[in-house]
């Protein structure tokens, strides 16, 4: 009987309400990955030592692409189809950098960050936003610095230039290396017994 009472109570208070019908469909809401608020949050989150930032070089030692250059590189083991998904675009970028305006030592700083900061949050597939550098006095500057920077990254998989729909030679689409705790996910996952 208190059960019944406690039922009617709630309804009274909760009014007219419609069930959900699309479970499973979370509500996705936009984030902008460059909000000063998010960029301070991941620099505390994973911090960097000067002796970890000093291992990707300056200008001085990378070695120069072109503007129109197309980016390629992927780690053996990656296979051809995962790596032919990333250079169609068909990996859908979770999160962005955006290096316009920066100078080399600012750049390499944020895209340490980022890279790390992505593994972190098991994020697959990212994308750093470069500029082709055409028209500077110094071209491709930045492009050429990524272009060098991440393979020296073990967090970094493969990476290639982007299509055009999505930023074309001015950017490139990285695939991420699982975390440690996403590994052993998927590994115990495998493990479970499948119900039938």
């Amino acid at each position: 009987m208190i059960e019944e009472e406690e039922k009617n109570l709630f309804r009274e208070f909760v009014g007219d309400v419609e069930p959900v019908t699309q479970i499973g469909h979370g509500l996705k809401i936009p984030v902008d990955r460059n909000s000063p608020a998010l960029v301070s949050r991941r620099r505390a989150a994973v911090k960097v030592s000067a002796a970890e930032e000093d291992f990707l070089p300056g200008e001085e030692h990378v070695p120069r692409v072109k503007a129109l250059d197309t980016l390629s590189f992927k780690q053996d083991g990656v296979q051809h189809g995962v790596f032919r998904r990333l250079k169609q675009g068909r990996y859908s970028v979770e999160s962005s950098l955006d290096l316009h305006r920066l100078t080399v030592v600012q750049a390499r700083i944020e895209v340490l960050h980022f890279v790390r900061d992505c593994v972190a949050h098991d994020i697959r597939c990212g994308a750093i936003t470069h500029g082709k550098g055409e028209h500077r006095e110094n071209p491709a500057l930045l492009k050429s610095c990524v272009n060098y920077w991440l393979p020296q990254l073990r967090e970094v998989l493969a990476f290639h230039s982007a299509p055009r729909h999505s930023g074309g030679l001015g950017a490139t689409l990285i695939l991420f290396r699982k975390s440690d705790a996403k590994k052993a996910a998927n590994r115990m996952s495998f493990l479970e017994p499948k119900s039938s």
